[in-house]
C-alpha cells in the first residue's frame, strides 16, 4: 500500500485519487436559471442521494481549478433557491460531456449540447426531455469548504417532484438494464452500469447471519473458496447438521442422478458452463470410484453452487466435502 496525507501531496494529486477511489460516481445533470432567467445546465459527479424521508440529495458545485472562481450553477442556484437534477443514460452521456464545456454565463447549454428543455411543474428551470429519471428541487442549504481551486461547494436539496419514464420501471423498482445509467470515474473514463457490470447480492439486514466465523475450519481453511464464497455461505441464518446433509446425499444416490459413466472429463465439461448441480452429482459419481482428488471436485461444486445462488446446495455439497479424505 502507498501512504498518503492531504497536506503532503498538491491538490492536483488529492483530486486524482478522490476521482480514482471513490467511483463510480453518478452524475447530476443539473439545470438551473439565471437571476435574469437564463438556462444553464451541466453535469456534477460528486452528487447522490442522503435520505428519504423528506427526500434529500446533494451535489458540489465546486470552485474552478484554475483559479477558484464559482460556477454558473453555484450562483444560479444560490439565486433562485431551485434547480432540476436529472439522471444521465448512455444514449445522452456525449451530449452531457458537451455540456460540461465551459461557456460564458449567457450561452445555453441545451442549445449547445442538443438536449432538449421541458417545462417543470414546480420550479422554474426545465427538464431534460432525454432523461428518463428527473427531480424537481429546492435548495435547502449551500455549504462552503474554501475559496480556493477545486474547493468544495455543497449543494444540499429537497426533492419535492419526481418525474420518472413508464417504461424503466418493472414490479415498482426501476431496473438497471433499462434505465441504463452512465456513472463517471477518473480521468476520461466512464461506467455503465448494464450487462453484465450487474449483479446481485442477497442483503443480510432482515435475518440472523451465521457469520463466516461460525462456518468449520475445514470450509474457510479451504484453498478452492474465495473470500466472497465465505460471506455468502455465511449469509445464512441456520448451517444444515449432519444429519441433513447425509440425508440429501443419500436422496441423490437414491434417485439414481449421478451420471453412469462419470469421469473427471465429465465433470469438468459441467465445470466450464457452470451447471452446479451436475457437478456436485458427476463429484459423488467419482467418490464411488474412489478418485483420489473426490474432495476437490466436491468443493468445485460448492463454489459453484454458492456463484450461482443455489444456497442450500452449495451448503450440503461444502459441509459433505469435511467428511471426504
Amino acid at each position: 500500500m502507498n501512504h498518503y496525507e492531504p497536506k503532503d501531496l498538491s491538490v492536483r494529486d488529492v483530486h486524482r485519487l478522490l476521482l480514482g477511489g471513490v467511483a463510480p460516481r453518478p452524475i447530476a445533470l443539473v439545470s438551473t436559471l439565471s437571476a435574469d432567467g437564463i438556462p444553464n445546465l451541466s453535469p456534477f459527479s460528486f452528487f447522490n442521494a442522503f435520505g428519504a424521508n423528506p427526500p434529500i440529495v446533494a451535489f458540489s458545485p465546486n470552485r474552478r481549478a484554475r483559479d477558484g472562481s464559482v460556477k454558473d450553477t453555484y450562483n444560479n442556484i444560490l439565486a433562485t433557491k431551485e434547480c432540476v437534477i436529472n439522471a444521465v443514460t448512455y444514449a445522452m452521456v456525449e451530449q452531457v460531456s458537451l455540456a460540461s464545456a465551459e461557456y460564458p454565463p449567457e450561452v445555453n447549454e441545451f442549445i449547445k449540447s442538443g438536449l432538449t428543455p421541458i417545462p417543470s411543474d414546480l420550479v422554474k428551470a426545465s427538464r431534460v426531455k432525454e432523461s428518463p429519471f428527473q427531480m424537481e428541487c429546492k435548495l435547502k442549504q449551500m455549504v462552503s469548504f474554501g475559496e480556493q481551486g477545486v474547493s468544495a461547494n455543497l449543494a444540499i436539496c429537497e426533492v419535492i417532484k419526481f418525474h420518472v419514464a413508464d417504461d424503466i420501471i418493472e414490479n415498482g423498482i426501476i431496473q438497471p438494464e433499462l434505465i441504463d445509467l452512465v456513472a463517471r470515474m477518473s480521468g476520461d473514463y466512464y461506467c455503465r452500469a448494464s450487462g453484465e457490470s450487474i449483479f446481485v447480492v442477497r442483503k443480510p439486514e432482515q435475518k440472523k447471519c451465521v457469520g463466516i466465523d461460525q462456518l468449520p475450519d475445514f470450509i474457510k481453511q479451504s484453498h478452492i473458496y474465495s473470500a466472497n464464497n465465505l460471506a455468502k455461505f455465511g449469509n445464512t441464518e441456520k448451517l444444515p447438521g449432519s444429519d441433513e446433509v447425509t440425508s440429501a446425499v443419500n436422496k441423490i444416490f437414491e434417485e439414481n442422478l449421478l451420471p453412469e459413466e462419470p469421469t473427471k472429463e465429465l465433470f469438468y465439461r459441467y465445470y466450464r458452463i457452470k451447471n452446479h448441480k451436475q457437478m456436485f452429482y458427476t463429484a459423488l459419481g467419482l467418490i464411488k470410484l474412489s478418485h483420489p482428488d473426490n474432495r476437490i471436485f466436491v468443493e468445485l461444486s460448492a463454489k459453484c453452487a454458492i456463484e450461482n445462488d443455489d444456497t442450500e446446495l452449495a451448503l450440503i455439497a461444502a459441509l459433505y466435502a469435511g467428511s471426504l479424505h
